[in-house]
Order: structure tokens, then sequence, then C-alpha cells
């Protein structure tokens, strides 16, 4: 018996209430599903969705289930830049993932049909996932459609940038901003949004081709429909999230995270998911997988085109099939069949007809995803560093690094806010060979901002753009290209190493040996065992700053939230070792 005729046989009001609304007498012994978006009017990657909450509910009725749209509107780290919204991103996360939790377990559903497209709903929507462990599709929201004189959404902050400096006329800083966004769906380039698409694809609980749909043709809803039907298989074959998602389905999902050089933030947020199925993964395995998989995908930022060019030439599916000896092919997906019986039936979604419908300005396939024998790079596109500056791990995107950054040593410039940086970036302050410390934005410092004007700054300014480093216990953009390292672990807040990085230290980065070094003080190059001895007497003098967040939200995250190395998810075994170390009574 489903568990949503259980209940009602418990709960003599259930049936009364549900009558109250659009629900009819006959709907009350359906299946009944969860229809779970982030629709909403806070950005384009959201606003579209009730067009397929609408297609889901239909769909589901002509399956003879019942659906039930439920709404945790996410926010946009791009309208959360440059000010204090941006220390709400990642809580976002958790947020949304406590909401649909509540909603799911607060009315007897038999499974849920997510909708989603952007940063944070998406990981928000797996982490729920994990957690209520019901029969679940992914539906992504889309990509948007390429602007006007290939304009992106990426290129605003770089134009900004230029602006600022005096390169290039506020018209044209305005004229790229009108032209950056023609369509809803997630941003044009492999950013968080786009990456998190694909790792839903990957990880077998979105159809084979549902990411990075365009978002302005017919195709999403297309997939809508056929996603709610196999919901509905799933339902009666009672094919939960953890028949489908194993260690070997995320380690796939980190494979083809390493081909389409996909945002750094994913080491955020697939940590945070395995985390509530169970499974402990780590830098150490995104780092092993990634120095065997080639990066194939030609994409913005690191690369030429915009994602949807890289759904037309063939999308996740023509990844996984070029990189399959790399992959288990025997996980089971949310089709109820195997990787590799999907991989082999491709024709069956109808939507991926859309695939030979190409845009006038696509180019060769092959200069979208590249041969396997002739890849962009022969390595995927993350590193994981560790060194006395960052014992449990840092991240970078190495594909989107100058060579004459992948072996170097600067000297610090140490800032306890980006806002300061980004300051001294602009006024000209940051000189080339320069290393710049941003610290206390970590998940404990300030809720881990992204860095993403400080990083565009540099990177937009050819002076500094192969010459000069950031690294940081805060996190990136998906579209930071250039050399920045982020998730510093132990975080300043924490108390780790990047919190004793003085001016003029000099700081070594090592990409081949994998090491993010503090290797000398005011200038001068000493050995390890001084540095060991420095650090050893700075942290002696070193103060735990007040907690930037007392309540709310950001109070509560920052005060309980796990490592970035580890996904820093809100940690409820800190909190129960918290209350055992304490004089409180429960």
């Amino acid at each position: 018996m489903l568990k949503s005729q259980k209940i009602r046989k418990s709960s003599p009001e259930l049936d009364a209430l549900k009558m109250g609304m659009d629900w009819e007498e006959d709907d009350l012994a359906k299946a009944q599903i969860l229809v779970s978006s982030t629709y909403g009017y806070g950005h384009p990657g959201s606003f579209h969705l009730d067009q397929l909450v609408e297609q889901g509910l239909q769909s589901l009725k002509n399956e003879g289930a019942k659906g039930a749209s439920m709404i945790v509107s996410d926010i946009c780290d791009g309208i959360a830049q440059g000010h204090d919204g941006m220390n709400y991103s990642l809580v976002s996360r958790e947020m949304i993932a406590n909401m649909v939790e509540v909603q799911a377990k607060a009315a007897p559903y038999d499974g849920m049909l997510m909708i989603s497209a952007c940063d944070k709903a998406i990981p928000a929507h797996l982490l729920a996932a994990a957690r209520l462990n019901l029969p679940t599709v992914h539906v992504p929201g889309g990509s948007m459609a390429l602007g006007k004189n290939n304009t992106t959404v990426d290129m605003t902050a770089s134009d900004y940038a230029k602006y600022k400096r005096g390169e290039i006329s506020k018209d044209k800083y305005l004229e790229t901003q009108k032209l950056a966004c023609p369509s809803c769906g997630a941003c044009q380039f492999m950013g968080t949004a786009s990456t998190m698409q694909v790792m839903a694809e990957a990880l077998g609980l979105a159809l084979p081709g549902a990411a990075l749909i365009p978002a302005n043709g017919p195709y999403l809803k297309e997939m809508t429909e056929l996603a709610s039907s196999y919901l509905t298989a799933a339902v009666k074959n009672d094919l939960k999230v953890k028949d489908i998602v194993t260690k070997e389905s995320i380690e796939n999902a980190i494979t083809v995270h390493a081909a389409i050089g996909g945002s750094s933030n994913a080491l955020l947020h697939l940590p945070a998911f395995a985390h509530e199925l169970g499974i402990e993964i780590d830098g150490n395995l995104f780092d092993k997988i990634n120095r065997k998989v080639p990066f194939l995908v030609n994409t913005i930022p690191s690369g030429d085109y915009p994602t949807q060019y890289f759904w037309y030439a063939g999308a996740v599916p023509e990844i996984m099939k070029r990189i399959k000896d790399h992959l288990h092919l025997d996980v089971l997906t949310i089709t109820g069949k195997t990787l590799g019986e999907n991989l082999n039936e491709l024709k069956t979604f109808s939507y991926l007809k859309g695939m030979e419908t190409k845009p006038a300005l696509m180019p060769a396939e092959e200069k979208v995803i590249f041969p396997v024998d002739s890849p962009i790079n022969t390595q995927g596109a993350i590193a994981i560093l560790k060194g006395n500056l960052a014992p449990e791990g840092s991240v970078v995107k190495h594909s989107a690094l100058p060579e004459e950054m992948k072996n170097f040593v600067g000297r610090a410039r140490v800032f306890d806010r980006e806002e300061e940086a980004m300051e001294a970036v602009l006024n000209g302050d940051i000189v080339s060979g320069d290393a710049v410390i941003i610290r206390y934005e970590g998940p404990k410092g300030s809720g881990m901002p992204e860095m993403y004007y400080t990083t565009e700054a540099i990177a937009s300014d050819p002076k500094l753009n192969k010459t000069t480093a950031l690294i940081t216990d805060g996190r990136f953009s998906g579209a930071t290209r250039g050399p920045a390292i982020g998730h510093v672990s132990p975080e300043a807040a924490s108390g780790g190493s990047i919190a004793l990085v003085k001016e003029n230290d000099l700081i070594e980065i090592n990409i081949e040996k994998r090491g993010l070094n503090i290797v000398g003080v005011d200038g001068e190059k000493i050995n390890g065992e001084e540095i060991k001895q420095i650090l050893k007497e700075r942290s002696k003098e070193w103060e735990k700053p007040e907690p930037g967040f007392q309540n709310g939200a950001l109070g509560i995250f920052s005060q309980l939230a796990a490592s970035p190395m580890k996904g820093a998810y809100i940690d409820t075994e800190y909190l129960t070792e918290l209350i055992n170390n304490s004089n409180l009574k429960i």
C-alpha cells in the first residue's frame, strides 16, 4: 500500500482539507506526488519554473497520479553580489533543503518531482532528496540563450572592472548589461548552476540529456512530461533515491565534473549530499579522479562557447560515452535501467531530437566537446592543494590557470574582508607578484560568500591576470577564471593557518605537487621547520573574533557549519558535541 493511503486511514481531516482545494474525491486514492520547485520572481533561473510545474502537474494527472505544488523560492548569487546579500547564499541551500523536508514530511507523499535550475536550489533539492529517500526525479530548469553580439552575463563583471579602470566607457558597460540575459534559464556558462544540473543527471536522478536544455525552446516541457511518467513508474516500483545513488554513482558525478571543467562549488555540494546519504567523500577523491580523467568541454568561463552549444553537441550523454571507460556503467538510474543501458537507448528520449536543430552559429561539435584522444587537457579541471597554509586542503580550478601561475611564489597582501581587497585591486595597490589573501570569509567567518568581483578584477587586468594569485577561505563563483584558490581549510575563523598569514610572507603555489605553503617571512625564504615554529608562535597571539552574526539563519550557520572541505553543511554532530561539553540542560 502507498504511504499516502496508509496515512489516510489515521488522519480523518486529511481528505476533507484536500477537497477544500483542487482535489476531487477520486484524486484521494491516487499516488500523491510533491511537485517541489524553486519558482519565484528572484531571478531568470527560477522565473519560468511555474510553466514546468504546470506541465508536471498535468503529466502526472495523465499518468493517474495527483501532484501537489509546493514552492521554496531560491536566491540568485548574481543578484546577491556586491553587498551583504552574498553572505546568505550558501546558507540558503540549507534552508531550502530544510523547508522541502518539512513540506514532504508534513503530508503523505509517495514521490517527489523536483524542479530547479540554479546554484543553491539544485544542491538543496539533492540534500532534501537524500534525507527523504522517496522515489524522486529532478527536472533541471535549462540554460539561458546567448545574448546579442555573443554577450553572456559573466561579461558584466569583467566590463564593470574595465569601466572602473577607465578602459571602456559607461555606455559600453551598460550595453553589456542590457544584452546579457535574453531569456530565462541558468546563466550561459559552466558555472555552479550549469554544473549542478549536470551533476543531478550524472548521479542518475535526472533523465539522460535533461541538463542544460535550452530554456527558450520546447524541449524542457517535453522532458518534464517524460520525467513525470518515469516518476510514476518509480513510485509503482518503489525505486528510491538510495537505490540509485551509491558511492559509485557519486564517483561517476565527480568523473563527469572533471571532464566538463565544472564549478569548484561542486566540492561543497557533492560532499554535503553524500553526507546525507551516509557516504563520506573528501577532496582526495576529487583530486584522484581529476588526475586521470581528461578535460573535454570547451565552455565559458575557461573556454569559448555558451552552455546551450554544449547541449546541442550532445551534452552529458555525449560526455559519458566519451569517458565511459572511467565510469561505473552498471549503476541504476531513475529510468529503472542502468547507466550503460540508458546510453545505448538514447533514441527513446524524445526531447533529445531537439539536438538536431542546431543554432546558426553553432561550431563543429568537436570544438565544443573534444575527443578523448586530443583533449583540452589530459587531466580534469580541479586540483586539491594542501600544505602549511591549507592543512585540510583547498580547491583550485587549474584548467583556468595560466601556465605562469602553476608554480608561483608571491608576496602576501592580507585582507580580512573582500571589499577591502577589491578596492586595493581597482586602485592599483595590488601589483604583479602579489598573493592576495582574503580571510574570515569561510562558513564560520561570514557564511562563505563568493569572491567573484575581486577575482574578475584580477582576471580582467592584463597586468595582473598571469602574475597575481588570490587565496581565500571563502569560495568563488562558477564563472571565476584565473589564479583563484578557495575553500582554504581550516578557515580563519576556526584558527586555521590562513588567520596567521602576515603582510610580506611568501606564499608558494605548486599545482604539480598539489602544494599551498607559506615559505618565507618579510620577503625572505626560510625552511619548513622555521615556518612551523613561526606559525606556532603566531597562533599563541591569535584571538578568535566575535561571530559576525549572532542570530537568524546566518547565526545558526556560522556557528554550526562543517569545514568547507567536508561540504560546509550544518553539522548536527558538532551541535551535539557542543551540548555535551557545556553545562546546558536539555
